[in-house]
Order: structure tokens, then sequence, then C-alpha cells
């Protein structure tokens, strides 16, 4: 054996191991890789770790959102207050100065963007915009690096045209003591009406508003004005007499509340059953009331009048709410626009109420009853037929006092048919879109629910003791008057 080919022989020898190793180590290599990619150990904490950045993230997010939210409310809160301030009419600054002041003084003066005014005579309406840019502190991270709020508020105070009917009980119970003051309720009453007067009657409103004050007993002194403009005959014959001017009104009266000027209607008895004479011997309380300033005063702005008639206002007789309630709405009725006419010949209404009472659909006007009471209707005394039937008796009742008896007198309705009738005339209002406050001053609880039931809503009764009574009329006329945000 030469050296020479066992050299060769051992040579390819190593040769076939090395090729058998490393197909090994492929095959071992293939084997761990099958192994690896089977493997599920950590795959857990990759996925939280993936969830605990992205609640991070959201919740920075929602801080981003909350402090953009509270900007927002802020900026939002100080226009609506700001606008409201610069609307109102008895504001004498610049509406933008208003305004711009409310957002110095809040310490956001630098979003207040725009301020927008209109007005004229009767009425100002004032707009703002405002707007904030507010960094991100987690949002930029996707893109968005700042947030805008953007608000707006409008506020408009007008004095539309108002036609206001005021309707005070001045019967024999509105002399008596307070249950809350011990003073006469009429004083009360008289404090608190004038006061009204003056909340709705101001310059601004000048030519806009108009007032009518009807005072009532047992009946309702129309005034020879009014009275004479209507179709009216005597209680039982046509002859009619002038110691005061009431009409008489039928149930079916009660459903509308217009005045039927091609109606004839009767005129009211003048009586008293009580012991009450003036010096001259003529009734002082009749059943119909008979003095000056017991008479309807119509569509008036005149403050001074109509304060004048107010405090002289004096109780007598009972109680007949729903006779009121008939002037009241009959005074808002365009019905009525012929006599209101005849009123402006005679100089005893302003030429600028011409037209009123207005159509029920215009627009531009609110038709307002207050209606006030310290009681309950209660049966209605009429004489007998026979006992005034001509002249002579109504010059004989109007010195002498009608006996309680049978024999002169009767119930003309009941309580019970005074509520129906005051029912269906408030009805009627509210269907024409007459909006009907209610005062129940010291009221027993079937008085609280007949008032109730006649106001607009139960939000439009009050129920008042003492001085509350110059509270409710106040709150009336701030209503009237109110300032409403718009937008």
């Amino acid at each position: 054996m030469n050296l020479f080919g066992f050299g060769t022989y051992a040579g390819l020898k190593t040769s076939d191991e090395k090729a058998r190793q490393t197909r090994s180590l492929f095959t071992e290599a293939l084997r761990q890789a099958r192994r690896f990619r089977k493997e599920e150990d950590g795959v857990l904490i990759i996925f939280a770790l993936f969830i605990f950045v992205l609640m991070l993230l959201i919740g920075g997010m929602a801080v981003d959102f909350m402090r953009f939210e509270t900007t927002r409310m802020k900026i939002q809160n100080t226009v609506d207050r700001a606008v409201l301030a610069a609307a109102s009419l008895n504001q004498t600054r610049p509406p933008a100065d208003v305004v711009q002041d409310y957002f110095d003084k809040a310490g956001m003066g630098a979003f207040l963007d725009t301020v927008t005014v209109d007005q004229s005579l009767n009425h100002r309406t004032v707009t703002a915009k405002a707007n904030a840019t507010i960094n991100t502190f987690f949002l930029h991270m996707s893109g968005i690096n700042t947030l805008t709020a953007v608000t707006g508020g409008t506020a408009e105070e007008r004095v539309s045209n108002v036609e206001i009917s005021l309707v005070l009980d001045i019967s024999g119970s509105m002399g008596r003591a307070s249950s809350a003051t011990g003073g006469p309720k009429i004083d009360l009453l008289r404090d608190a009406a004038e006061d009204f007067v003056d909340s709705v009657l101001k310059d601004d409103s000048k030519d806009k508003i108009s007032l009518s004050l009807i005072s009532y007993s047992a009946q309702v002194n129309a005034g020879p004005d009014i009275f004479n403009q209507l179709n009216v005959v005597g209680s039982y014959i046509p002859d009619t007499h002038d110691y005061s001017h009431c009409i008489e009104f039928e149930p079916s009266d009660f459903n509308d509340t217009a005045l039927d000027l091609s109606k004839t209607y009767r005129q009211g008895q003048h009586f008293s059953p009580y012991r009450y004479f003036d010096s001259d011997g003529t009734i002082t309380y009749p059943n119909c009331p008979k003095r000056d300033h017991d008479r309807i005063l119509a569509l008036s702005q005149d403050k001074s009048a109509l304060k004048d008639i107010i405090d002289d206002l004096e109780p007598e007789a009972n109680t007949a709410i729903h006779m009121g309630m008939k002037w009241a709405t009959a005074l808002l009725d365009p019905s009525t626009r012929p006599i209101v006419d005849g009123l402006i010949g005679m100089n005893k209404v302003e030429n600028v109420f011409s037209g009123r009472p207005v159509d029920y659909d215009d627009n531009d006007t609110i038709k307002v009853i207050v209606l006030m009471t310290d009681g309950e209707n209660v049966n209605t005394l009429r004489l007998k037929s026979r006992w005034y039937d001509n002249v002579a008796d109504y010059d004989f009742w109007n010195t002498r006092r009608v006996p309680w008896s049978s024999r002169y007198l009767f119930y003309k309705y009941t309580a019970r048919q005074a509520d129906a009738m005051l029912d269906s005339i408030c009805s009627a209002a509210k269907a024409k879109g007459i909006t009907v406050y209610t005062v129940g001053f010291e009221v027993q609880n079937h008085g609280a629910n007949v008032m109730r039931q006649c106001a607009t809503s139960p939000s439009h009764f009050f129920r008042v003791e003492g001085l509350e009574i110059s509270e409710a009329f106040q709150a009336i006329a701030n209503q009237i008057n109110r300032l409403r945000l718009i937008q």
C-alpha cells in the first residue's frame, strides 16, 4: 500500500462526514424553527402593554375634552348673562360695551368675537359670538393639536303692544282687616294696584300699552260714556234712570268675550238692602255702584288718572266676580272698537289707541287680564218686577233701603250659577288667546279653586295674604314686561 493511495481514501471519508454533519445541523435548525413558530409564551405581556398604552391615550383624550367642555360652558354662560343685560331697554350704556364688560370681568375678554345690536323704538336685540382655542395635552399624539370652542347667544327685549284689563274687587269684605297685617284689605289692594300701574306703564312703553281699570262688587258701573253707546232699556220698561250705569248680563252673554252692539240690554237696578245712605238720603252703597271713581276707565295710559281712581276705591255691596270678568273681556274684544272710537271722539281715550281693541290674530299685541278677588261669588239679589217697573220706583228705592224679605227680593241666580258663568267667560277668554292672571287675596279654598280654574294655568294663579298681594301684582307686571332669552 502506498502512501498516496491511503491519503486519498482518508480525504474522501472526511468529506462525507462533514456532509452528514451539515445535513444534521440543517435538520436541527428546521426543527427549532418549527418549535419557535408554535411557541406562545410571552404573548400576553405584549398585548397587555398595548392595552395599557391605549388606555393612557383614551384617558388623555377625555382630559382634553373635559377641559374643552368646561371652557365652552363658562364662555356660554358669560354670553347669556351679557346679552340679557345688554338687551334691557332700561340699559343706557352702549350694548356692545355692556357685553365686553361682562367678558372682561369674567377674565374672558380675549374670547369675545362679535357683538351685533338691532334696536328700534320698542325693541332691542343683542347677539354675541365668542370662541376660544384650547391647546391639547394628549390629542396632539393623534394629530389634533387644538380644539376650538364656538359659542353664541341672542337676547331680546321687546315692548309689544299690550292691552290690559285690571279687574279689582271692591266688595264689602275688602273693608275688613287683613288676617295677616290687621289693616284694611282695601289699603293693601290700593298700594299693590298703584305699584302695578307704575310697573307696566313706563316711559319706554308709551303709546304701546293701554290699561282698562274695572272695579266690581255686585255689579260693574260702566259709566255714562260707555253706557250711552249701548242699546239699553230700563229694568222692566223702556225708561232708564241716571243713578248708576250698570248692565244686566244673561247667562248666554258669558259664553263669548264680545259685547253684542246690536242687542238690547237691560239696565241694572239701583237699590240697597243695606243701611248705608248719604247725608241727602240717597244710597251710599247700592247694588249697582254710582260714584265717579266706580266707573270703568277704558284704555288709558295716564298713570295719574288711574292711580287717582284706585286711591278712591271704597268697599261696597257683595261679590259678583263674573260681572267684572265679563267687562274685562269685552274691553279686549274687537267688538267694542266702535265704543272706543266713540270715547276717542269724546276725548276720553287718546287718539293713539284708535283701532283698539285689535284683532285677536294681531301678532304684535298681547292681551292680558288681571282678575283679583278677596272672596267668592254669592247669591245675587234683585228687586221683584212689581217693585221696579216705573220711574217712580226708581226714585223711591234711591232713598230707601229694601227690606230683606221675599216679598221684595229674589235671587236672580245662585252662587253656583255665578261660578258657572265665571268659568264660561274665563274659558272664552283663554280660547281667544287672552292671558288670564288671577289673584286670590286671603280667600277660602273654594274661592281659590275657582280662581285657579279661571287662570291661564295654575302658575298664573296667586294665592296671597297681607303684603304678599303687592308681590303678586309685581310678579305679574314683571311677566308682562318679561325679558326673555330667545336663543
